[in-house]
């Protein structure tokens, strides 16, 4: 038995040092390269243009972070910079890890995902439309389809306090709650029905809550930022402070600081983009050893299926993932949404891509940006895995025209692309579609790349008196240089 052990170990091991190495060859590769700066060009400009005060975000391929950081700042009166490391408040992500403790306990035979959960909660006393329908499930919570109203009955989304209740609060509530629709019958998102789950993980662990997911979830993941509460030692320090919707005046207010108390299973996490990152690299290596790392792989490919389709067959849901389709590929995450925070983690497991993007601004959009920054950044990816020798080195002699060009509808960022240049407009949220390749011809011009490949009309560099290119003409408008 030891010896059949050590050999699995020692395989797991391999595959992983073949999956880091194969990571690294992409990670070097110049279509990745360039398409992540890219991303960083988008992401730093549309952040500026949107007015939300700072950005962490992350781009992971397999077991590598091609690429980590922050724009702007985690506190506008301090100026402190956000970095890979800065703390947000990562609110309904938090219903991941909930989901991951529940799946942790079935797989320990201490519950059925179709166990009531009035056999763990007995106090679980609320009023059924149907009294004699279905019974709600602990995968009716996991699933947002257990007919539980969204909220528990107070109002903590309210300004300016933000009064969440305690766990005793909730608990003398439910009583007095009614669901709104049978058990299994409709999809209503649903914060209470996950901090039930999050009950029903401490009474069949016997262990409080934040006890249970620390020791058995963050601690052994290393997520050592990440914490199932927003945590109030950090004010002032890592922890960002989170900004308003913009006023009529154009500038956004520092919201109060507030902490989730008993709704912490289903909104309380804070993390970092340094440990979102870490979480992806976890999953894509757990799937790709196919052992048991914290969890089983194949648990975690069972609660990225499908669980819940809704009827209209757009709304569909895993064991607390969102899953969900674009452009005939699917995705699996979550998004955040907390008074002064937009977060939201992006999975493609089939590519083993994930995008992870923190802000400190409500409004911000937070899973179109995640999904920009997989758009801006996967399809290099994927060439760099199929097709490694058809890598083309940058020309070091078009340097010379990079930099961010004013125009009268924004911005143009000129960047390496292939064996040329590429041109992105600024601001955009569909950037990955708003990139157009740029060929030379002759001296400093060069020609608009169509779709299908033939060559459109000239742009024109000129260039200034330091060797780098002072303005170009397009369509004979001038954009000068402002960066």
């Amino acid at each position: 038995m030891k010896k059949t052990r050590f050999a699995v170990i020692v395989l797991l091991l391999a595959v992983s040092g073949a999956s880091a190495a194969a990571a690294d060859k992409v990670a070097a590769d110049p279509r990745v390269k360039t398409a992540l700066e890219a991303a960083r060009i988008w992401l730093e400009a549309q952040r500026a243009y949107d007015r939300i005060p700072g950005v962490s975000a992350a781009i992971v391929y397999d077991q590598q972070v091609l690429w980590i950081g922050g724009y702007g700042c985690t506190d506008l009166s301090k100026k402190t910079p956000a970095t890979a490391s800065t703390i947000y408040s990562i609110c309904s992500i938090s219903k991941l890890f909930t989901s991951l403790a529940v799946m942790q306990l079935r797989d320990a035979g201490k519950l059925r995902l179709d166990d009531p959960v009035e056999k763990f909660l007995p106090w679980f006393k609320i009023q059924k439309t149907a009294p004699l329908g279905p019974e709600i499930t602990i995968e009716g919570l996991l699933t947002h389809a257990s007919g539980l109203p969204r909220e528990s009955e107070y109002p903590y989304w309210t300004a300016p306090d933000y009064a969440f209740p305690t766990r005793e609060q909730v608990k003398e509530k439910v009583a007095s709650q009614q669901t709104l629709y049978p058990a299994e019958t409709h999809f209503q998102y649903s914060n209470l029905g996950l901090t039930l789950a999050g009950e029903v993980v401490a009474a069949a662990s016997g262990q409080p809550y934040d006890e249970y997911v620390k020791s058995h979830i963050l601690g052994p993941l290393g997520l050592t930022r990440t914490t199932p509460e927003i945590p109030a030692d950090e004010r002032g320090n890592r922890l960002a402070t989170g900004y308003s919707i913009l006023t009529r005046d154009g500038e956004p207010k520092a919201m109060p600081f507030f902490q989730v108390r008993g709704i912490a299973p289903a909104a309380g996490y804070a993390s970092s983009a340094e440990d979102l990152a870490k979480f992806a690299s976890w999953q894509f290596r757990l799937l790709g050893t196919g052992g048991a790392e914290v969890l089983k792989a194949n648990t975690l490919r069972e609660m990225y299926r499908i669980h819940w389709v809704e009827q209209d067959f757009e709304t569909t849901w895993g064991l607390g993932f969102s899953v969900w389709r674009r452009d005939g590929k699917v995705f699996v995450g979550h998004g955040g949404s907390c008074p002064g925070f937009r977060s939201a983690v992006l999975f493609r497991p089939e590519e083993k891509v994930a995008a992870v993007f923190l802000s400190n601004a409500h409004e911000a959009a937070s899973e179109a940006f995640a999904q920009c920054l997989y758009d801006i950044v996967a399809p290099a990816i994927k060439d760099a895995v199929k097709n490694p020798s058809a890598a083309k080195k940058h020309d070091p002699k078009l340097i010379k025209y990079l930099g961010t060009y004013s125009g009268w509808n924004g911005e143009m960022a000129v960047l390496l692309w292939g064996d040329g240049l590429a041109a992105i407009d600024l601001p955009t949220m569909n950037p990955a579609k708003s990139i157009v390749k740029l060929k030379k011809t002759v001296d400093h011009t060069f020609r608009r790349v169509r779709d299908d490949e033939e060559l459109g009309e000239e742009i024109v560099f000129e260039m200034g008196p330091d060797g780098r290119a002072a303005r170009l003409k397009w369509h004979s408008n001038y954009y000068p240089r402002v960066r």
